[in-house]
């Protein structure tokens, strides 16, 4: 589904320039820096500083850095106060001659989609297909001798008789198996660490770690060991409905692994995909389950949306809320922090107060609260508050503010895309409600308020027709996950972070909102699929609380 914004909001806020974000170019191959990109993505980390810290890809951990990638199958370390995946470099995959001194220094990003990155080597001649919920990391060869080693020893190396298999123990109980598209010779020094080949390679190869002991775990990656992922989208092909379709390669059917959610979300006709519920891997998100099919529906329960509360408000309630609202619009104040995200709550919560009213039936009130959001919302649209705003800048593809311009640290790190759902969710409901109240009011703004939107939630991707080149693709929301990310350009040493869930929530319902003041109902779908998440464990959190 293209991005609502071409049609809506040929409008940008006024350019300007920012001192304090990190360039992209230093990973980003140039072909991918003439479009916006992503700034709270799964694979973040390898886009910022050095770029070697590690990201989840469900299973495993992954960990780049300028010539070689280590993975692990994390352990889980609880507490009472948190629970932690531990990193520890079970396998670095790497050129056995080491980086060459005359090539690229870092790594290099020439692709990404919705459920993977393509993460290349330049010095040792290797590119990694890391996609999310891959029992194997895949990678390909090109004409060099690759070295394989781990921060554990290596017990055995057994091979099959093509040379086209091996099977690595490690002193820690873990077994990691090795594919190879052609014959790849490897050996391993006595009781040592590192895994040899003997001579170039060319081609691809496969590893996975086998999750149990039993025999059938192994026979599971054997018939799957050839058909691999190179990338994959998600779509919304319908209302409450998101399809995964992925890009392979080599011969055979595609295995990958859900997370509990993608199993209670995968439709019942979707007869193309085989659940194997035996095929395990533990992760912090509870089991991975194995799914053959190279395209999977996910569909949940319909969501209303609504203005008001979908069991309305006891009559015998009425005064007492009418005459608490008289109190709050009689105080709303006009001195405002220039902070956009303290800004944002306090035009929201005064938006809040006409809905309300509505609800309650007592309209006497809602001219003063559309006199008072016309006061405060313009100057944010128009550019003419002092001495904050929002401008665009084009290094990343973006709204920033005018301080977040200068200062990281400014509006909560909104300058380096940071919390933008939150911040941008209530002025949207401010504007939605506005624009509800006074019509005319939001046909004048709609441009500006359809910019707000697609900053987090263009759905359109690069090289879609009409799609938007101003913005990425949701820029908070993880397709895999199904749940936001508000971290953005900041490395986070176990990934991304999300704290605030209500506040994420409250932006899509946000957006819906704006597309129901505006008759938009391209707008309110995207919204309903992206409560996906949200719907299902808030409902399992109350089922928890009842019982």
């Amino acid at each position: 589904m293209a991005s609502s914004r071409p049609k809506n909001a040929p409008f940008l806020f006024p350019r300007s320039e920012s001192s304090v974000l990190p360039d992209p170019s230093r990973f980003f191959s140039d072909e991918l820096l003439s479009s916006p990109l992503p700034t709270n993505s799964f694979f973040q980390n390898f886009t910022l500083y050095n770029g070697d810290q590690a990201e989840y890809f469900h299973p495993y951990i992954v960990n780049p850095s300028v010539s070689s990638l280590s993975i692990s199958y994390p352990s889980l370390l609880q507490t009472s106060a948190f629970l932690y995946e531990v990193f520890k470099p079970d396998i670095t995959i790497s050129g056995s001659k080491g980086p060459d001194p005359h090539s690229r220094k870092t790594h290099l990003i020439t692709s990404f989609s919705d459920l993977g990155v393509t993460l290349d080597f330049p010095s040792s001649n290797l590119r990694f297909f890391l996609v999310r919920g891959s029992p194997f990391i895949t990678f390909s060869v090109s004409g060099n001798s690759i070295r394989i080693s781990t921060s554990h020893v290596v017990l055995s190396l057994t091979g099959n008789s093509k040379s086209t298999k091996y099977t690595a123990k490690l002193n820690n109980s873990q077994a990691w198996l090795i594919y190879a598209s052609s014959p790849i010779y490897l050996t391993k020094k006595d009781n040592g660490s590192t895994i040899y080949c003997l001579g170039g390679f060319s081609g691809i190869i496969r590893i996975a770690l086998l999750p149990g002991s039993s025999p059938g775990f192994e026979s599971i990656l054997d018939l799957f060991s050839s058909c691999y992922p190179v990338s994959g989208d998600a779509d919304f092909t319908n209302p409450f409905a998101l399809e995964y379709k992925w890009e392979t390669r080599g011969n055979g059917d595609l295995l990958m692994l859900a997370h509990p959610l993608h199993l209670k979300l995968i439709a019942n006709e979707n007869r193309s995909v085989a659940v194997i519920d035996n095929f395990r891997y533990s992760s912090i998100d509870g089991d991975l389950v194995g799914v053959v099919g190279d395209s999977w529906v996910l569909k949940s329960d319909p969501v209303l949306v609504t203005w008001h509360s979908l069991n309305g408000v006891r009559e015998d309630s009425h005064q007492e809320i009418i005459s608490a609202l008289i109190r709050d619009v009689n105080a709303l104040d006009s001195t405002a922090p220039v902070t956009s995200y303290f800004y944002g709550k306090l035009i929201a919560r005064a938006a809040r107060l006409a809905v309300i009213a509505e609800e309650v039936c007592y309209l006497d009130v809602i001219p003063t609260i559309r006199r008072y959001l016309k006061k405060m919302i313009e100057p944010w649209l128009d550019g003419s508050l002092k001495p904050n705003g929002f401008v665009y800048e084009s290094k990343w593809g973006g709204i920033i503010t005018k301080q977040g311009s200068t200062d990281s640290r400014a509006d909560f790190g909104f300058g380096i895309y940071n919390n933008h759902h939150y911040h941008l969710g209530y002025f949207l409901y401010a504007i939605a409600v506005l624009a509800k109240i006074d019509p005319l009011w939001g046909k004048r703004y709609r441009p500006q308020a359809y910019t707000l939107m697609a900053d987090f939630m263009t759905l359109g991707r690069r090289g879609d027709d009409n799609s938007d080149f101003d913005f990425p693709r949701l820029r908070c929301f993880d397709l895999f996950k199904l749940h936001s990310w508000a971290g953005g350009l900041s490395v986070f040493a176990d990934g991304r972070n999300q704290q605030s869930t209500s506040e994420a929530v409250n932006a899509y319902y946000s957006a819906a909102l704006l597309g129901l003041a505006y008759g938009d109902i391209e707008l309110v779908a995207p919204y309903l699929g992206l409560q996906l998440y949200f719907r299902i464990r808030l409902g399992r959190m109350s089922k928890t609380l009842v019982s």
